[in-house]
């Protein structure tokens, strides 16, 4: 997988002047266009698309002082227009382009490389769970992608549930957790570069068909599932479980995502400094 990392890093950098297809990431890492950019944007900390266009802008910086013109520059790097590459530069290092040119400014990002850094030998506590196919039970609203801190309209959504809601879910639900589950499905297409949306259900692990008009109900295959605990400080705790599940365990685990939703519970019984929570995430072998 860092062979393939760092062979990707290679391509993009070769061709920063060109579109970087689906297709291309597929064919040099191995697995999906959608699974390596959620995959990528833990380990980096930023889409893949970000990453991207860091990298056009200071090789824009670089192709501006050495004396290209702003209209040469900002064609070559796929904009439409200057007062798009002016703003979209101004925004990325401070200073418009003229000014880089009179002024010599020089700001850089460099390429990324990916090695294995090995620390604190602290190892991740998960199982492999096969789950008979379940159903949730609850309300749901589509809400914007957010992969750090508290998504307030998740929890605009949880304050929505009535307690007439809250009891019709507590009588259908017969399944572990007994928990208030989050579960995240139906992404946009920009959900993997922090721009688009998903539906976000909050509801109850059940066997149950859903009698109620208020409630919700989805149904989830049977399938393999990684479960994580963790517990600490919530949501940072369950975040970083997120982050490390993508980022650590995935890439060596000989399993891959299946296109499943996305399910966590936390139980909120204690203090905030020392919650429990659950990450399941669905996975399947990975195919050579």
């Amino acid at each position: 997988m860092l062979e393939s990392l760092n062979r990707l890093m290679d391509h993009i950098d070769q061709r920063l002047t060109e579109d970087i297809t689906n297709q291309d990431i597929t064919r040099i890492v191995g697995v999906s266009d959608y699974h390596f950019r959620r995959m990528f944007s833990y380990m980096a900390g930023m889409t893949l698309n970000e990453y991207i266009r860091n990298r056009r802008l200071s090789e824009a910086n670089k192709d501006l002082i050495h004396g290209k013109s702003v209209t040469d520059v900002a064609y070559t790097y796929g904009y439409q227009s200057v007062d798009g590459f002016s703003r979209a530069f101004r925004d990325w290092c401070g200073f418009l382009p003229s000014e880089v040119i009179k002024n010599k400014i020089q700001k850089s990002f460099p390429k990324f490389t990916f090695f294995i850094d090995i620390k604190g030998g602290i190892s991740m506590e998960f199982k492999l769970e096969h789950k008979p196919s379940f159903k949730v039970v609850g309300v749901s609203k589509r809400v914007p992608i957010q992969f750090e801190g508290v998504n307030h309209d998740i929890v605009e959504l949880a304050q929505s549930i009535t307690a007439q809601q809250r009891s019709e879910m507590h009588q259908l639900a017969d399944l572990y957790p007994n928990q208030v589950l989050n579960v995240s499905y139906d992404f946009d297409e920009g959900y993997l570069d922090e721009t688009g949306s998903l539906t976000h259900m909050i509801g109850f692990a059940t066997t149950q068909d859903n009698p109620y008009e208020d409630l919700e109900q989805i149904t989830i295959e049977s399938n393999l599932w990684a479960v994580f605990p963790n517990t600490g400080p919530f949501p940072e705790t369950l975040q970083e479980t997120m982050a490390k599940t993508y980022a650590e365990w995935l890439p060596t685990s000989g399993y891959e995502l299946a296109d499943l939703p996305s399910i966590s519970f936390t139980k909120h019984d204690g203090p905030s400094d020392n919650v429990y929570s659950e990450v399941w995430v669905a996975v399947k072998p990975k195919t050579t």
